[in-house]
This record gives C-alpha cells, sequence and structure tokens, in this order.
C-alpha cells in the first residue's frame, strides 16, 4: 500500500461493528450509569477549582464565560452522539478518527486524549489531596511538608536534576495513593466501579444544589454591579495577556474554565460496555452536559449575586460565600462535596484513559499485549494499572496550574476532530443507519469546529501551544517507529475469552 494511503487508512464502520460484538467486556451499563459517568468525570474537579480564578478574571461575567464554554461543548455532544450510537465501540474521539479521517488523524486524536482523561486526573487528585488535608488539620493532624502538595524543583541544565534542589522539592504523596488506589477499583470491574461512581455523584450534586440554595438567602442584585470589569479578552492568537498568571476578560476565562466541562464524553469511552449503546451513548453524553450546564450556571449566579466579584477568594469560594450564614455544617456539606467530586472525577478520568488505551492496543497502535482483559473481572488490567501509575507519577510532582491548560487544548483538538468527522460521514456514507442524527447539519458540526478552534487559539496561551506541539513530536515519532507499521485497519483482532471460563455475569 502507497505511503499516504496507509498513512490516512480507516478503519470501516462495518468493521468496528462487527468488532464490537465481541463480548470481551461486561455490558452492564445503562443510560442511567452513563449520565452518571459523564457527570462523574464532568462536575467536580472543575467547578470547586476553577471557579474563583474564573470570579477573578471576569467578574460578574464568569456566567457568560461557563455558557460560552458550555455552547462550545454543546455542538461537540451532539456530534459525539451521532457517532457513539453509530459506531458504539470504546475509544471515543479516537476511534471515530480512525472510522472517518484515518491512521494519521486518529494517532493524534488518540494522543490528545491523553490530556483530556489521563492528565486530567492528576490535578484533580491533587484536589482531593488538599481537601482531605484540611480536614486532617482540623482534626491537629498535619503531613510533613515534603509530603504536602507536588512541586519538583529542577536545578542546573535542563537534563540533569539538581541533587540539591530535589532535597527541597515536595510531593503530593496522598494524591498519588488516591490515584492507584482507584486504579485498583477499575480493575476489579466496571459494575463495581459504576456504583462507587454513582454514589459520589449523588453527594456532590447534592452539595452544589445546598449550595445554591443556601446562597440564595445572601444573593444581592447590586453585586452584579459592574458586570463585565475586564471585557472580553484582548483577542491576540496563542497568547497575549493569557499568558500572565491570571487570565483577564470573558473569552480567555471561559477558556480557563472549559476544564468543568471536560468529561462529559466519557460515557462514549464505555460503549462497548453498555446493554444498549445506540440509545444509551446518546442519552448519556447530552444528559450529563445538560445537568452539568444547569448546574455550574447556577452555581456562578449565586456565587457572584452572594459576594461581591472583589472579594471571592481563588482558595473555597463557595466556603466563603457562604460564610456569612454562620452556619459550620454548611462547610462540611462544600468539603464533602469536594471530596466526593474529585473522587468520580479521578474515577471516570481513569476509566476513559484506559479504556482509549485498550482499544488503541487492540488496534496495534500500542502494544497489543497490553490490550489484554482478565480473564474474571472483564476489564483491560493491564491498561488500567499502567494508566494509573503514570497518573500517580504526575500527581506526585507536577503543579496544578501547569496541567490545567494542556488539558483543555488536547480536548478542544478532539472536539474539533469530532465534529469534522460527522461531517465527513454525512457526505461520504450518508446511509449508514443513525439511531442519533445531529441537526441542522452542517452548521452545527461547523460551529462546533469554530467554537473549539476559537477558545484554542484565542483563549489558550502560546505556552501552552509550544507544550502541546512538544508533546505531539514526540508522540508522533512513536508512531512511524512503531503503530504506523503495525497496525492494519484491514485487520480487526477478534479477542475471545480464554477456552474454559464461563462469562462472568
Amino acid at each position: 500500500m502507497p505511503f499516504l494511503s496507509q498513512l490516512f487508512a480507516t478503519s470501516s464502520v462495518e468493521r468496528l461493528r462487527e468488532q464490537s460484538k465481541n463480548k470481551t467486556l461486561r455490558r452492564v451499563l445503562t443510560a442511567r450509569d452513563l449520565v452518571s459517568i459523564g457527570l462523574g468525570t464532568m462536575i467536580g474537579g472543575g467547578i470547586f477549582t476553577t471557579i474563583g480564578t474564573g470570579v477573578k478574571g471576569a467578574g460578574p461575567a464568569v456566567i457568560l464565560s461557563y455558557l460560552l464554554a458550555g455552547l462550545t461543548s454543546f455542538f461537540a455532544a451532539l456530534c459525539y452522539a451521532e457517532l457513539g450510537a453509530m459506531v458504539p465501540v470504546a475509544g471515543s474521539a479516537y476511534t471515530y478518527a480512525y472510522a472517518t479521517l484515518g491512521k494519521l488523524v486518529a494517532w493524534i486524536i488518540g494522543f490528545a486524549l491523553i490530556f483530556e482523561y489521563g492528565i486530567s486526573a492528576a490535578p484533580v487528585a491533587q484536589q482531593f489531596s488538599a481537601a482531605i488535608q484540611d480536614v486532617f488539620k482540623s482534626v491537629g493532624l498535619t503531613l510533613p511538608a515534603w509530603a504536602q502538595t507536588s512541586n519538583l524543583v529542577i536545578g542546573g541544565n535542563w537534563w540533569q536534576l539538581n541533587t540539591y534542589d530535589i532535597a527541597h522539592s515536595q510531593f503530593d504523596l496522598v494524591g498519588a495513593l488516591f490515584v492507584l488506589a482507584l486504579s485498583v477499583l477499575l480493575s476489579v470491574g466496571i459494575r463495581e466501579s459504576a456504583t462507587t461512581n454513582n454514589i459520589f455523584v449523588v453527594l456532590k450534586i447534592s452539595a452544589l444544589v445546598v449550595f445554591v440554595i443556601a446562597g440564595l438567602f445572601l444573593f444581592h442584585a447590586a453585586n452584579l454591579h459592574d458586570f463585565i470589569p475586564h471585557g472580553i479578552g484582548m483577542l491576540v492568537p496563542f497568547g497575549g495577556a493569557v499568558e500572565a498568571s491570571q487570565p483577564y476578560g470573558i473569552i480567555p476565562i471561559a477558556a480557563y474554565v472549559f476544564f468543568s466541562y471536560i468529561g462529559f464524553d466519557t460515557a462514549t469511552t464505555t460503549a462497548e460496555e453498555c446493554k444498549n449503546p445506540q440509545r444509551d451513548v446518546p442519552l448519556g453524553v447530552l444528559g450529563a452536559l445538560a445537568i452539568g450546564t444547569v448546574i455550574y450556571c447556577a452555581t456562578a449566579i449565586v456565587l457572584v449575586g452572594a459576594l461581591n466579584w472583589t472579594q471571592v477568594p481563588e482558595k473555597n469560594p463557595l466556603v466563603a460565600a457562604l460564610a456569612p450564614l454562620h452556619l459550620p455544617i454548611l462547610s462540611w456539606v462544600i468539603t464533602i462535596g469536594v471530596l466526593a467530586g474529585t473522587t468520580s472525577v479521578a474515577l471516570a478520568s481513569l476509566l476513559g484513559q484506559s479504556r482509549i488505551f485498550y482499544v488503541m492496543a487492540r488496534d496495534k497502535m500500542l502494544p497489543s499485549a497490553i490490550s489484554h482483559i482478565h480473564p474474571r473481572f472483564k476489564t483491560p488490567i493491564y491498561t488500567t494499572m499502567f494508566t494509573g501509575v503514570a497518573v500517580a507519577v504526575l500527581t506526585l510532582i507536577v503543579p496544578l496550574n501547569q496541567l490545567l491548560n494542556l488539558v483543555n487544548i488536547g480536548t478542544l483538538i478532539a472536539f474539533t476532530v469530532v465534529c469534522a468527522g460527522v461531517l465527513y460521514l454525512r457526505r461520504r456514507k450518508p446511509d449508514l443507519p443513525r439511531t442519533f442524527r445531529v441537526p441542522f447539519v452542517p452548521l452545527f458540526p461547523i460551529l462546533g469546529i469554530v467554537f473549539s478552534l476559537f477558545l484554542a487559539v484565542f483563549g489558550l496561551s502560546r505556552s501552552t501551544w509550544i507544550w502541546f506541539v512538544i508533546a505531539l513530536v514526540a508522540g508522533l515519532i512513536f508512531f512511524f517507529s512503531y503503530g504506523f507499521w503495525k497496525s492494519n485497519p484491514d485487520e480487526i483482532e477478534a479477542v475471545v475469552d480464554p477456552p474454559g471460563l464461563a462469562e462472568y455475569p
């Protein structure tokens, strides 16, 4: 096969459908589970962490920033729903790109999804660590300074680690152990993981509902005056004001709080574990996004209405807003919400990343040996534990603020490709059965592409793009060294249960 033809070779939708019929993974998830998985990744780490910085950078107009990020996600969610129902295979945007745009684009998207799922679990785990350490301090327990947070200090030349600086570095031990514990849970089984996630989703949504109801008693419309104090932001491609540690303006803050929306598409990574993916995947994706957007906007409105935006702190802003009520139990409710939220986000992010690695290994983009399914638990145990160890290392040493924008850029690139995939399949294969169809094609997919690229180009910094390109180049080197030669979209590796083992219920 000619080089270019092989580079852009696609895996047919029909073959992918046949592949999804292999009963390798347990088909136990329902639409309710998928909505919960989507909310598990979406609500928690983002809203509790980014909203304080968002209010500081946009003022009361942070509400518009959340709406802009939500609108971008809405167009992408429609496209995810159509492709997820039409190609009910694990792997999310990676699988869709392989079926529509070819091997090279699929690899790039698979690599971008590492930022959305794998890397995003690390800062969320750090948030869990900070919250649980605050609980420890309230009862008189304090960890050693070196084990409280992640801050790997590197000195000397870029390839050398100065031993003096390492001795003064800090390591987030609690966060790293937290990631490893969740990875073990995911290895045990998808049903157990989904049940655990459902519990935490109920807890964190309940905490946000309590905040909204309690905050309404403190709401003053006067706090919404000077609604857009910093304007829309400087529309400078790949940088401008966003290079500063604190972004200002509606658009840069929309790109920053976009981290809150990451995860509604996690439902598509578990398509092969759904009882009825053609129906459940669209319901899971759109249901999670709709519920999450309503909760975000309600929380933002109540926060800037209950407390003047200039007084909103970056750390624990929800607790600070309710302080005038003098009810300590509300602080504990918010703290429980933070712990439950970060747990479910990290759990669902690790779940999504392990499934993407599993599908890439099954396609031989990665070594096929790591696609092994545990004979009893029916989970991709190698990719699950590999993901857990890698994320635990990131949690241990890399500070949160250096990870958030990388997560956002990877997600926005993935959204762009998913929207393009819908346009491509509508034109090239209009007769394929679709249980869900994006309305107003081509307008809505085009708007998804435009909004995603707009936030990525005008909302994210030049340094974020540089780090993303460096990481992408490293990924492409691996692709042309291994995946390009090993993978063949015309072949489907039939993975079956080991002989002699009964189907695990």
